[in-house]
């Protein structure tokens, strides 16, 4: 399929100076370094890079982080020479958000690149001002006819496996950037708030992994300050403030962001912890989650905070975005005949059951944050994702998604494509009813991929309920596979705007493509 053109890379070189001139003078290895001489002016610094999220046709959400208490200003321009930009004031950064701040950008032009830069001034004086930081990002298409482009991947940080200098970093991030993305869809464990990132790994090779290494990162996460620092862990890597200064994301959270296999209202079991309330460390998680990614859906001090929403991206792509974690029942063995929480909770199945019939794109992608099919165990007896091992009729949480599937089908809801991360290998697999021991549902397919930057892991077993054919698996024979032995992975959709053809391309760090498949518009079982 033919890419559409897209600006020439001068000029993305050109436009990132900036952001990349703040990324030189920041000496990330070296934690706990003086701060670069032009905050110690007395300017506040943006050194921790810019984000884009959540961008739709005419809006989209920029973020920043500084030193110290600073005015956030941003400016828009068609050009980037910034004749004539439009000025937009954000929020006043300090202490009670660890300095970051998000702005919204509202009325923009649909399908144009949109290049920005964020100023920080200081709140007493608006002329002291930091230096600027430079993003671009390209708002969603009105017309049918423009093509959409998007990566996808998981899990950062897991295991063991932090920023290792020797190797350059992540570098997936600057093979990612390169594919020029219109946006990149982090399907979960964004960090690993439960996992210690130590200076030295011995790797079975005989070599040694050296990783950079923080104070928050050397136990679990616990306290605000340390959910706070691990997810300001993966900004130190020069690879990802570059990619999220060209590339706009859409972020949802997993377990790792909290704890391993959590669940609402777990009490742990676990001498590394002296919190042991998952509730509390899940808030604290939540906090600084919504501080270090821009996302859409609003804040509620007094109340759960809501990660799933849908994001409109032109009139081929709507991407509802899942929380598989927050409304969930107790991990079990999943053997109940009735369940009304499942995996989602009873509100959010209702919510996704509307917005997907409200829905006119031409395709829908499912971003869960789970897959269905793999059997993803907890412990010796329960089970932590969908399936359960068992490929009779539906039970636990198969039968909310039964439920969902059944009203896909019954109110005729094309394009449905459902993307995760999660289980550290990738695979495709195909669901129809012919096959399954539940029967009435649209046959779909579903795609994994990811680790970007943690171990590997051995396939999972598939459960038969809603009949799945796996017809693409790469992972590995053993357990926790270091990315210095097996490359990261990722996944590209490509969405052709004459044709309406969806092609999924399972990739591998290198360039290489291990699987790919096209699918029809308006089509079902392809």
């Amino acid at each position: 399929m033919p890419y559409r053109p897209r600006i020439p890379s001068p000029d993305r070189r050109a436009l990132l100076r900036g952001s990349l001139a703040a990324s030189a003078a920041f000496t990330l290895p070296v934690v706990g370094a003086a701060a670069p001489a032009f905050a110690r002016s007395g300017r506040p610094d943006a050194a921790w890079g810019v984000q884009v999220g959540d961008v739709t046709a005419s809006s989209a959400l920029v973020w920043v982080r500084s030193d110290r208490p600073a005015r956030m200003v941003v400016e828009t321009s068609a050009t980037e020479s910034f004749r004539r930009p439009h000025r937009w004031h954000g929020p006043l950064l300090g202490p009670g958000t660890d300095f970051t701040g998000t702005t919204p950008l509202y009325g923009l032009p649909p399908g144009e690149q949109v290049h920005y830069r964020v100023t920080l001034a200081a709140p007493d004086d608006p002329r002291r001002t930091g230096e600027p930081v430079y993003g671009t990002f390209r708002t969603a298409p009105a017309r049918r006819r423009d093509s959409v482009r998007f990566l996808w991947s998981g899990d950062i940080a897991g295991q063991g496996w932090g920023i290792n200098p020797d190797i350059g970093g992540y570098r997936v991030y600057d093979e990612m950037r390169r594919l020029d993305p219109d946006f990149f869809l982090c399907s979960g464990d964004n960090i690993y708030a439960d996992g210690v990132i130590e200076p030295r790994v011995p790797l079975p090779d005989g070599r040694v992994w050296h990783n950079i290494t923080t104070e928050e990162k050397a136990k679990v996460a616990e306290s605000l300050a340390e959910y706070r620092g691990n997810f300001r862990y993966n900004l130190l890597d020069d690879n990802l403030r570059e990619f999220n200064a060209q590339v706009p994301s859409i972020i949802q959270w997993d377990d790792h962001e909290v704890r391993n296999n959590w669940y609402p209202g777990q009490i742990l079991d676990d001498d590394r912890y002296t919190e042991k309330n998952v509730d509390v460390l899940a808030a604290r998680s939540m906090r600084a989650f919504r501080e270090y990614f821009p996302v859409s859906t609003p804040h509620r001090p007094s109340g759960t905070d809501r990660v799933h929403r849908v994001v409109r991206h032109g009139p081929l792509l709507d991407v509802f975005v899942l929380d598989m974690r927050s409304f969930r029942n107790a991990n079990s063995p999943g053997r109940q005949p009735d369940d009304t929480t499942g995996i989602l909770g009873s509100e959010q199945l209702a919510w996704l059951e509307r917005e997907l019939s409200r829905s006119r794109a031409v395709w829908k992608v499912i971003a869960a944050d789970m897959p269905l099919g793999l059997v993803v165990a907890d412990g010796a007896t329960d089970f932590e994702a969908v399936a359960q091992g068992d490929p009779g009729a539906p039970l636990g949480r198969e039968l909310q998604i039964a439920e969902l599937l059944r009203y896909i089908k019954h109110h005729r809801i094309t394009g449905t494509l459902w993307l995760t991360a999660d289980v550290h290998y990738t695979s495709a697999q195909h669901y129809a009813p012919e096959r399954a021991a539940f029967q009435d549902f649209a046959p779909f397919w579903e795609f994994v991929t990811g680790p970007l930057a943690a171990g590997q892991f051995p396939a999972n077993p598939l459960d038969g309920t809603f009949g799945p054919d796996q017809v693409f698996v790469q992972a590995p024979d053993r357990a926790n596979v270091s990315p210095m032995e097996s490359p990261a992975l990722f996944g590209e959709v490509d969405i052709d705007g004459d044709s309406g053809e969806l092609t999924v391309r399972l990739r591998a760090q290198g360039g290489s493509v291990l699987f790919s498949k096209v699918l029809q518009p308006g089509r079902v079982g392809q």
